[in-house]
């Protein structure tokens, strides 16, 4: 038999990869894991928990602004972005660290720098090698930027992240939930924000009244939507830049940022020189356990390009576990994930759209209420939150839950277990609401919509 020198190389310290090393770890296997960046990959260190700090940040105008209907007053009150940006780093640093306990702890080895595949068992990371007799891909993916005259000038969520100036003139590319999210950031903290989208509203893939009343909710916020706009080019402009759009017309901006999407990473990695098979988009295809053309060779998470979440790679590196090292056949179940969008205002959604649901059931019933919530009555603000429920006619069950307001994700995220547990509507109608709250819609929507 072949000694190797491990018993699996992760390629990735992301979340997947960090959850996978762990649980192999602790299941008696001797684990590596090679990472070229910061320890705790794009969710924690370039995407999820830095974005989401930022959003916090920008949530504290709408509140303090809000303060004054309930009494309280403002006086000397101030902003600094280079504060907030600066503790958010601290906190990253922070985290990197804990994740770095975690792997050693573990023990787990952690190699630095960009591995690469000489085989189906062995790993070149600068002028080391290393073998092992399982290989993990979980690289994730990255900011993908088109072939625009002068994409030089723009930047991506990446770098966004890390400005330390906050600019007064901002255009945002994109209509996913990186632009929206950046866009709800920027403009709560007084930015002039153009939303710049091919499409006819944002948020494509999610329910159609989640789009319609997210782009609503923003513009009212001022934030200015160019729908069915492309971008023919950015110049540069003094210290700013001109954004000339497919219209004819240019938009003056001090920031271009572009959130087009993202692409797997694994350029580089050596993958299809030791036989593995990617796709068109450089996504590694695996089957439903994980397994890619080459047996020995794993992949989770962004790379397979599936479905892009952290906690879905997470749940996917421990299905891999359990299935190449412990014996238990376990496959991702990708059956009412719950998601969310930190825009201001949040989206929170669960299981199928209304399109999706009719498409696969036929008939469905659709309960919707649009309300001014209580907060909004004495802070003056016209926001209304949206919340759907559809329904499958026969059977009762609940297929799909979505909302747009305060508390979103939260709200969602405990009614996605009630999904995943097939609820009906008769059971959502029988749980006593907790008043008042605007959760308690869920449980009291009583009319069909026609």
């Amino acid at each position: 038999m072949t000694a190797y020198d491990f018993d699996l190389i992760t390629l990735g310290a992301g979340s997947g990869g960090v959850r996978a090393c762990r649980m192999a770890a602790q299941a008696g296997r001797k684990v590596a894991v090679v990472e070229s960046s910061r320890v705790g990959g794009t969710c924690v260190m370039r995407g999820c928990v830095p974005k989401k700090l930022l959003v916090m940040g920008a949530k504290f105008a709408e509140d303090l602004t809000d303060s004054l209907g309930f009494g309280w007053s403002l006086e000397g009150a101030d902003f600094d972005w280079a504060r907030l940006v600066s503790a958010k780093n601290e906190e990253l640093q922070r985290l990197e660290g804990v994740y770095m306990r975690l792997l050693k702890d573990s023990g787990v080895t952690v190699v630095e720098g960009r591995g690469h595949l000489l085989d189906a068992h062995t790993v070149q990371v600068g002028l080391k090698v290393y073998t092992a007799e399982t290989i993990l891909v979980a690289t994730g993916g990255r900011p993908a930027l088109p072939e625009v005259p002068g994409i030089e000038h723009a930047v991506t969520s990446n770098e966004a992240l890390d400005l330390m100036q906050l600019p007064e003139r901002v255009v945002i590319v994109g209509g996913g939930y990186i632009a929206v999210e950046f866009a709800g950031i920027f403009n709560a903290l007084g930015s002039a924000v153009t939303l710049v989208l091919r499409g006819d509203t944002l948020l494509r893939g999610f329910d159609s009244d989640i789009r319609a009343t997210l782009a609503e909710e923003m513009a009212k916020k001022g934030v200015m939507l160019r729908t069915t706009t492309q971008v023919r080019g950015i110049e540069r402009r003094g210290h700013g830049y001109g954004v000339e759009l497919s219209d004819g017309q240019t938009i003056e901006s001090d920031l271009v940022m572009y959130a087009t999407g993202r692409v797997p990473n694994t350029e580089g990695l050596g993958l299809e020189q030791a036989g593995v098979v990617l796709n068109a988009k450089g996504a590694v295809m695996v089957d439903r356990l994980s397994r890619t053309s080459v047996r020995n060779i794993w992949a989770v998470g962004d790379v397979t390009d599936r479905v892009n979440l952290t906690p879905v790679a997470i749940n996917e590196a421990m299905a891999f576990v359990r299935t190449a090292f412990l014996g238990q056949s376990t496959a991702m179940d990708y059956d009412n994930i719950p998601s969310a969008v930190f825009s201001l205002p949040p989206v929170g959604t669960a299981g199928l759209t209304e399109a999706e649901a009719a498409k696969r059931y036929g008939v469905v019933d659709v309960y919707l209420t649009r309300f001014k919530p209580m907060r909004n009555l004495l802070a003056g603000r016209d926001e209304r939150t949206m919340m759907k429920l559809v329904v499958d006619r026969a059977t009762d069950r609940v297929l799909g839950l979505h909302m747009v307001g305060a508390d979103a994700p939260e709200i969602v995220q405990g009614f996605a277990v009630a999904l995943k547990c097939g609820a009906t509507k008769a059971q959502f109608d029988s749980t006593v609401g907790i008043h008042p709250t605007a959760a308690e819609e869920f449980v009291t929507m009583r009319d069909k919509r026609p």
